[in-house]
Parts: structure tokens; sequence; C-alpha cells
């Protein structure tokens, strides 16, 4: 929590580190597009090989979806939730 109080900290003076608040957005996007990707490779691989074992000895999409919530940056979306309280 105390490196989301960090993030917290930039985005509440924003004139003065408005530079790194777009690395942190930019950052932020990147976890998106990351979730999105996953969320694609577990559409592909169920349409390919269903349910079964993974080709890389996981069990397949049932594995992969526990992925979706891993994020990269934690910290920058608790800061968010920090924000808004």
């Amino acid at each position: 929590e105390a490196r989301a109080r960090a993030v917290l900290s930039l985005y509440r003076d924003e004139h003065r580190y408005r530079d790194w608040i777009d690395v942190c957005e930019r950052l932020t996007e990147f976890d998106e597009l990351v979730v999105s990707w996953r969320l694609r490779h577990i559409q592909l691989v169920e349409r390919v090989i269903g349910t079964r074992m993974g080709t890389g000895g996981s069990a397949g999409a049932s594995y992969l979806k526990h992925t979706l919530d891993k994020k990269f940056f934690p910290e920058l979306w608790e800061a968010r939730t920090l924000l808004t309280q």
C-alpha cells in the first residue's frame, strides 16, 4: 500500500508531476492491453484445443483464466481506488 500511496501523491499534485502521471497512465494502458491479449489467447486456446491439457503441459484454458486478474502494476490500480475514496 505504501507504493500505491506514493503514486497517489503524484495524482494529487497533477501540475507538478504531469510527466510521471503520463508514465503511470501508459503503464496502466499496458496492463489493460495484456489482459486483452490474455483473453484473446484463452479464446484461441478454447477454439483450437477445447478444454484439454495445454500444449505446454498446463491445465490449458482453465489455467489461463486464472491469469486474467494478474496485473504487472497493481499499485497503479490500487492508487485509483485510494483516489476515489
